[in-house]
C-alpha cells in the first residue's frame, strides 16, 4: 500500500508491530491494548511512537498519552464504517492533536476529500485507489457547505463576506 502523507508519496517510517512480536528499533505502530500493556516500556523508548485503533476505539481512550503519541492510525474495517471520520475531527479539534492522523483500511476515492476536511493527513492508500488518483479526488470539492477541521470558509460564509 503506498503511503500519501500531506498530498505527496512518501516513504513509511514506521513499522506496524503485532502485540505478540518484540520490537524492533525505530519509530513503531502498536495497537492501544499493547500500548495500555506496555506503557512505560513503550514511552521510554525515546523514538516515535504510532497507535492504531480500531474503529471502536475512540481516540479519548488514550488520554494523557495523547501528547506522547506522534501518529495516530483509524482504520476503517469497511467504507461504511464512518466513526473514523468522527474520530480524526476529534483528535483535531477537541484534543487538538497536531501528530499525524493517517487512514488504512477500506475507505473509497469519494471520501478522500471528505477525509482530508475532517483532520486526516495521511493515506495507506487501498490498492482500489492508485496515487495517481489521490490529487484528483482533493480537487474535485472546491466549495464546501459545512465547517470542519480543515478551517475551509463555507459557500454561506463566503457568500456573507465573512
Amino acid at each position: 500500500m503506498p503511503l500519501i502523507k500531506d498530498g505527496q508519496i512518501a516513504e513509511d517510517l514506521y513499522i506496524a508491530v503485532a502485540d505478540d512480536v518484540p520490537l524492533p528499533e525505530g519509530p513503531v505502530i502498536v495497537s492501544l491494548k499493547r500500548l495500555r500493556a506496555e506503557r512505560e516500556t513503550l514511552l521510554g523508548r525515546n523514538q516515535k511512537l504510532g497507535v492504531k485503533l480500531s474503529s471502536e476505539e475512540s481516540p479519548e481512550n488514550l488520554g494523557s498519552d495523547l501528547d506522547r503519541l506522534s501518529l495516530v492510525v483509524l482504520e476503517f474495517p469497511k467504507f461504511r464504517d464512518g466513526r473514523p471520520f468522527s474520530w480524526a475531527r476529534i483528535l483535531r479539534t477537541r484534543l487538538r492533536f497536531t501528530g499525524e492522523v493517517r487512514a488504512s483500511g477500506d475507505f473509497l476515492y469519494d471520501q478522500i476529500a471528505f477525509l482530508v476536511r475532517v483532520g486526516f493527513d495521511a493515506f495507506a492508500l487501498p490498492s482500489a485507489i492508485p496515487p495517481t488518483l489521490f490529487q484528483r479526488a482533493l480537487s474535485e470539492m472546491s466549495l464546501v457547505y459545512q465547517p470542519a477541521a480543515d478551517g475551509r470558509k463555507t459557500i454561506r460564509q463566503l457568500r456573507s463576506g465573512q
